[in-house]
């Protein structure tokens, strides 16, 4: 058995504005340092790991963007400014410590962390799990700005012996000339970013979109961690390997890749060091151990 959320932590439905999602709040009368936490493209809203968060003390927003409650059933564009939203209402909660905050996001939902780490000033730190470093498949729009996504070749994916969807082909080469307008500015960034990649993710090249957004970020302001045998979804320690599953919007299960012993050591190893980082970066916290 495990239990995501300690005695005492508070789970509240966001319903403000367009914002939509669940707040989850830590015993005591804070303020805690806040996180908003994003997954991808499986769309809905997921929220095991801000419980989790917010069990050590962080004032956690679970953030859906499609298809849950009123939100767009499919993703067409990334609406930065829905994001921005989102950051306001929670660096206004009484019990939330400014004035920056977190954010933590895997597959799509990094893509956007990246994205909020460089054109939103209130996000200070920002955990980037096997994402990209440039628009895939849907542009982002903020304000006048129109950052152009690169398209999915859908015609190279691979089926496996067992049915699943091998994506990682259909991502075309982000360092194609073509496509450079679609790479997310990360020079911008002010803040701090931990990058952490899975070598055998079988649905991004994590590493490789990793370090095209290191080489543009100043020095001193990132870190990598890469675990070779770690697949695409590198979640808390105790969850078990998924290697593939069926996500919202897909024919067939997706193939996510990973070995289960060198992947239960990256999900071991990488939440100590996120957890430290955030810890690092956004102020200290009253940790209850789970």
């Amino acid at each position: 058995e495990r239990w995501y959320v300690g005695p005492g932590v508070q789970r509240l439905p966001v319903k403000e504005g367009r914002v939509r999602g669940a707040l989850f709040l830590p015993p005591g009368t804070g303020p805690f340092p806040g996180v908003i936490d994003l997954f991808g493209g499986a769309g809905g809203l997921i929220e095991f790991r801000a419980g989790l968060l917010a069990s050590r003390g962080f004032a956690v927003l679970a953030l859906a963007f499609f298809a849950y409650d009123d939100l767009p059933r499919t993703m067409a564009q990334l609406d930065l400014s829905y994001f921005e939203e989102a950051a306001e209402m929670l660096l206004r909660q009484p019990k939330v410590r400014g004035p920056g905050l977190g954010v933590v996001g895997v597959s799509k939902g990094a893509e956007v962390a990246l994205a909020m780490a460089t054109f939103l000033p209130q996000v200070v730190a920002t955990v980037w799990i096997n994402g990209t470093a440039s628009l895939h498949g849907n542009p982002l729009v903020y304000k006048d700005l129109l950052i152009p996504a690169i398209p999915y070749s859908i015609e190279r994916v691979i089926f496996t012996e067992l049915g699943a969807m091998d994506n990682l082909a259909a991502f075309d080469d982000p360092q194609d000339p073509a496509y450079s307008t679609s790479a997310i500015p990360t020079e911008k960034i002010r803040g701090k970013v931990l990058f952490v990649v899975g070598e055998a993710d079988r649905s991004i090249n994590s590493k490789l979109f990793a370090q095209l957004a290191m080489a543009r970020m100043p020095p001193g302001s990132c870190r990598l961690l890469s675990y070779p045998g770690a697949g695409h979804l590198i979640e808390p320690p105790g969850s078990p390997l998924c290697s593939m599953s069926s996500i919202q919007g897909t024919p067939r299960p997706v193939l996510w890749g990973g070995e289960a012993q060198p992947h239960a050591r990256a999900q071991e190893h990488s939440w100590q060091e996120i957890v430290h980082f955030l810890e690092l970066h956004l102020g200290s916290v009253a940790t209850v151990k789970l």
